[in-house]
């Protein structure tokens, strides 16, 4: 939105959100986005936005940029339903020359799906696949320094995705549709599956009474093959678990690393409450959880692990605290200084860089992530 805003077009906002809708019109973020804010006031001040929440109200002519992806189920499967659903509403509001852009992960096979299903219908519109791969917070300096994959299931809509998008990113990348689907989805299981790795050594390293981060720095220190290696830590979000399981489901569940990847991630949290029930009677403490985001430096608490850790501990802690200098949706999350002064244990969830130095009185504190350096961490 607020690159092709900067870019000099004339952009849409179209939700059904009018809350989120009101709060960009007011010149604020409904999230942390770095670098967004100043953008976002220059493209109001420009009039180059416009906020609607009917599919009436979108232009005939210029693409339309469609951002509801393949969610999945209770199971972890694939639904297909919401993206149909929003191009079943727009059809009645758009021409037929105009470019449908599908931004969102989608199940592979859905771009080409889409171009079958509009031709059923008597529809020409163009269609293309063109993912969005920033991280999650930095997507206004990603977006100005990384390739955008461009895919389309025509020449003519491919040149259009091609143009639209040379507008803001510094080069393409052009690949058929199916090729484009399991880049991002690739992308995404390939990072999930190296998080599992890590945290399964943290784990083995930890049975045997080691220091993963001794090892790590072992491992990495000078050694140009381990560089890129990441440490352990919750591993969470709207997209990585996601996409895992939807490559799993495409594979016909044949993805023994997604599927081993989800139990390690996953599992991580458990483990974690059963060494504390081992080391400590924590039937009669209170354990304070820092960070419910579900990464560091942002506010999104979407998939976040760490209330999967509050919800296993509630079953076995006299309490659980909550604390994230970033999170305002939960209503239960207290000031930092209260939840430490009121817990017996402290359990780092999310590596806000505030924690880093903050005082926590010298209470025990699990850091995963070895993180922290003059904190009592425990193993």
């Amino acid at each position: 939105m607020l690159a092709f805003a900067e870019a000099g077009m004339t952009v849409n906002v179209n939700d059904l959100n009018e809350t989120t809708l009101a709060t960009l019109k007011s010149g604020k973020l409904p999230f942390i986005e770095h670098g967004a804010a100043p953008l976002l006031t220059q493209a109001l001040a420009d009039n180059r936005l416009v906020f609607t929440s009917s599919p009436a109200a979108i232009s005939r002519t210029g693409p339309v940029i469609v951002t509801i992806g393949t969610p999945v189920d209770e199971f972890l499967n694939p639904v297909p339903g919401p993206v149909q659903q929003c191009i079943d509403d727009l059809l009645p509001h758009i021409s037929d020359d105009q470019l449908l852009v599908l931004r969102s992960t989608v199940y592979p096979g859905t771009t080409d799906w889409l171009h079958d299903y509009l031709g059923r219908l008597g529809r020409k519109n163009k269609i293309a696949f063109c993912p969005e791969r920033v991280v999650q917070g930095y997507g206004v300096k990603e977006l100005r320094e990384m390739p955008q994959i461009v895919s389309a299931t025509t020449p003519e809509a491919e040149r259009e995705a091609a143009d639209l998008f040379l507008r803001i990113a510094p080069e393409l990348v052009v690949v058929k549709p199916l090729e484009a689907e399991f880049a991002k989805l690739f992308n995404n299981a390939y990072r999930y599956i190296e998080f599992a790795a890590t945290n399964q050594f943290y784990m083995i390293a930890k049975s045997a009474g080691v220091d993963y981060q001794a090892v790590m720095k072992a491992m990495k220190h000078n050694y140009p093959r381990a560089k890129s290696f990441p440490g352990p830590g919750f591993s969470a979000g709207p997209c990585l678990l996601k996409d895992t399981m939807q490559l799993a489901a495409y594979a016909r569940n044949q993805f023994g690393l997604g599927h081993a990847a989800m139990q390690v991630n996953e599992g991580l949290v458990l483990q974690l409450v059963d060494d504390l029930k081992r080391a400590y009677d924590i039937s009669s403490m209170t354990v304070g959880l820092l960070g419910m985001a579900f990464k560091a430096e942002i506010d999104d608490t979407r998939a976040s692990l760490s209330y999967k850790l509050k919800r296993a501990l509630q079953m076995s802690a006299r309490n659980v605290l909550t604390a994230d200098p970033f999170v305002t949706t939960d209503a239960s999350i207290l000031p930092l200084d209260q939840v430490v002064e009121r817990s017996d244990i402290l359990i780092l969830c999310t590596p806000h860089s505030a924690y880093k130095d903050a005082n926590l009185k010298g209470k025990p504190v699990v850091d995963v992530w070895g993180f922290l350096t003059n904190a009592n961490v425990v193993s």
